[in-house]
């Protein structure tokens, strides 16, 4: 079975930081795309960064760029984000997920990672930003 555990959040003051971390088991961790995402209180989800495993190939939302950073050690199947400036807005569940890479997926997005479809998710963990 693919499993994803996510950790590492917490509570930390606006401005503030924090390295979220997810373990990949089950799956060829070199040959996937790994993607970071949140759900804020009443909100969608949305995207944050995602990476190939395979060649460190980064995709960030545009407002992430700057203060988020993913990057991952293929040694130890682990993903990060680091996470600085935070504000209140960052507030949400965060989840990690997982997908192999295939040859119709990168035809269709390229490395446009975050526009994968991500079939493996982690358990979420939350990140409060006080003001």
């Amino acid at each position: 079975d693919v499993q994803l555990q996510a950790f590492g959040g917490g509570l930390v003051q606006a401005g503030g930081f924090l390295r979220l971390s997810c373990v990949v088991s089950g799956i060829s961790f070199d040959d996937s795309a790994i993607g970071w995402f949140r759900r804020g209180p009443g909100k969608d989800r949305e995207a944050v960064s995602c990476m190939s495993t395979n060649d460190g190939v980064t995709d960030y939302k545009e407002s992430m760029k700057g203060r988020f950073i993913i990057t991952s050690d293929n040694a130890k199947n682990t993903v990060y984000l680091q996470m600085d400036s935070l504000q209140p807005e960052d507030r949400a569940v965060y989840y990690c997920a997982a997908v192999t890479l295939e040859i119709n997926s990168l035809a269709r997005h390229g490395s446009k990672w975050c526009q994968y479809e991500y079939p493996h998710w982690g358990q979420g963990t939350q990140v409060t930003v006080s003001s």
